[in-house]
C-alpha cells in the first residue's frame, strides 16, 4: 500500500525493497531518515557508500583525506579514470549524486584521528579504514558515543566483518591492543583480489541497513571471515573481555573453530 512519506518516483525506485515483508514502506521512509558515516572511501568503503545510496538511505558523511590513484581503480568501484587526482571524498559523492538523488552527502576531507565529533548526527558508522591505528581510534570513539560500528577488513584473498553495537563487546575484546606497527601488510604490500572488498563492503552495507531497520540477525558477537581462495566462509563468536579498557564487557570472550586472528589491515 502507498505510503503518504513516499512519492511515486521512489516508490518506484525502492519498489524491490518495499515488497519486502521486513521493510515495506514504512522501512524505506526510515532508509530515508536515516545516516551512515562512511570512514575510508577506497576499496571496502567504494561499495559500501554505493549500495547505502542505491538503498536510498538518506544522508551519507564520507571521511577521507586521499587522492584517486590509477592503482585504485582496480576495486574501488566507485571512482573512475578521469579521477585521478581528485579527493576521494568529491569523486565519490559525485558518483552518488547520479546514483539517488534522494541521498545527501556529507563531505570531510580528513583521516579519522579520534574526534568523536565527527559521530555526532549519525545513527551508524562504518569502519572502511586504511589503518589499524585508525580502527582502534574509531572502536574507541564508538563506543564512547554509543554508536553502532560495522568493520571489515581485507587483505590478499581474504576478508573479515563484524559488528560491534554501540561496544560490550568491541573491537577490543576480540584484540585488546594494536600490533607493532609493520606486522601486518598493509594492501600495498600484501595485494588484494578486486573482488573480495567488494564482497566484504556488501555485507556491511547490509549490516548497516539492518542497524537502520532494527533487523535481527546481525553480526555482533560475531566474526565473519571469508576466503575467496577455498570459497568458503567461517565464523567466530565472542563476547565481552572484563578487562577490556574501551567497553569494560563482564563476560569472557568464547571463540569457536581455531579461533579469531588479527584483522588483516583494511582496504583505503
Amino acid at each position: 500500500m502507498p505510503s503518504p512519506d513516499l512519492d511515486q518516483g521512489q516508490l518506484d525506485r525502492y519498489a524491490r525493497q518495499i515488497v519486502m515483508d521486513d521493510i515495506g514502506p514504512s522501512g524505506q521512509a526510515k532508509l530515508l531518515e536515516g545516516s551512515v558515516l562512511v570512514v575510508g572511501v577506497g576499496g571496502l568503503g567504494a561499495p559500501v557508500v554505493q549500495y547505502l545510496a542505491a538503498a536510498g538511505v538518506g544522508t551519507l558523511g564520507l571521511v577521507d583525506d586521499d587522492i584517486v590513484e590509477r592503482s585504485n581503480l582496480q576495486r574501488q568501484v566507485v571512482h573512475g579514470t578521469s579521477d585521478i587526482g581528485r579527493a576521494k571524498v568529491d569523486s565519490a559523492a559525485e558518483f552518488v549524486a547520479e546514483l539517488n538523488p534522494d541521498v545527501t552527502v556529507d563531505r570531510y576531507e580528513l583521516r579519522f584521528d579520534g574526534d568523536g565529533e565527527i559521530l555526532e548526527g549519525y545513527d551508524v558508522v562504518v569502519d572502511a579504514t586504511d589503518s589499524l591505528s585508525a580502527l582502534y581510534a574509531l572502536n574507541d570513539a564508538c563506543t564512547a558515543a554509543d554508536r553502532p560500528l560495522v568493520h571489515g577488513a581485507v587483505s590478499g584473498f581474504d576478508g573479515q566483518v563484524s559488528t560491534f553495537d554501540g561496544g560490550d563487546p568491541c573491537y577490543r575484546c576480540l584484540f585488546p591492543e594494536a600490533p607493532p606497527d609493520g606486522a601486518v601488510p598493509d594492501c600495498a604490500t600484501a595485494g588484494v583480489l578486486g573482488a573480495v572488498p567488494s564482497v566484504i563492503g556488501s555485507i556491511q552495507a547490509s549490516e548497516a541497513i539492518k542497524l537502520l531497520l532494527d533487523i535481527d540477525g546481525t553480526l555482533t558477537g560475531r566474526l565473519l571471515r571469508y576466503d575467496a581462495r577455498s570459497m568458503s566462509f567461517s565464523e567466530v563468536g565472542f563476547e565481552s573481555r572484563p578487562d577490556c579498557q574501551t567497553c569494560g564487557g563482564q563476560s569472557a570472550v568464547e571463540t569457536a573453530g581455531d579461533g579469531p586472528k588479527h584483522s588483516p589491515a583494511s582496504e583505503g
